[in-house]
């Protein structure tokens, strides 16, 4: 029974001891840091930029298994090239047709992570009804303690490139440029 009663003490200083497991953790995309953008040539000879201005989705992320997801949703009738003209006509059945398609969606995994942070993202996009694997490089990614939510947050900036063309965008090409660069800066605050 001394036995039994002495087990009882140490047990739970073992379990104590016993390293715990992280689990994954979300954060919730916060819109108003998030602004996905893009360039694509125009007649060759100079280059468009734009942006959405909607966005919202999820990240989740396992430090300890070198893990987690991406799940990021754009609202496709916001996107922003600083030319109300070219906005009209970019939401129109022409490219985005935002009408039957009003969101952009992505999905993917971390794929590699390096000194303890993503680096790749393997993921998959979808417009105007059409998906496609699209990947993106990572070129920062950093978590802080966030001095106004006062809850975890992290930022990243992402890159990656694919052709209009393979999601029927095909309006003025080849006279304009087919090779779309993407560029995604983007935060995060850890849900409660």
């Amino acid at each position: 029974m001394k036995n039994f009663a002495g087990w009882g003490m140490v047990l739970p200083m073992l379990l104590a001891a016993w390293p715990a497991h992280a689990a994954p953790v979300s954060y919730a995309i916060e819109p108003l840091h998030t602004h996905p953008s893009f360039e694509v040539p125009h007649l060759r000879i100079s280059l468009w930029r734009g942006q959405f201005l909607k966005t919202g989705g999820t990240v989740v992320l396992d430090r300890e298994a070198k893990a987690g997801s991406v799940d990021v949703v754009i609202e496709a009738a916001s996107i922003d090239f600083g030319n109300p003209k070219l906005n009209v006509h970019a939401s129109s059945k022409d490219f985005f047709d935002v009408a039957q398609f009003p969101a952009i969606t992505y999905k993917g995994s971390f794929d590699r992570f390096q000194d303890g942070v993503p680096v790749s993202v393997k993921g998959t996009l979808t417009m105007v009804g059409v998906s496609r694997p699209v990947d993106l490089t990572i070129n920062s990614f950093k978590c802080i303690q966030h001095p106004m939510f006062k809850r975890e947050a992290c930022g990243a900036d992402a890159l990656g490139s694919f052709k209009r063309s393979d999601f029927g965008l095909s309006y003025g090409v080849p006279v304009h440029g087919d090779e779309v660069t993407v560029r995604i800066q983007v935060e995060a605050v850890r849900e409660q």
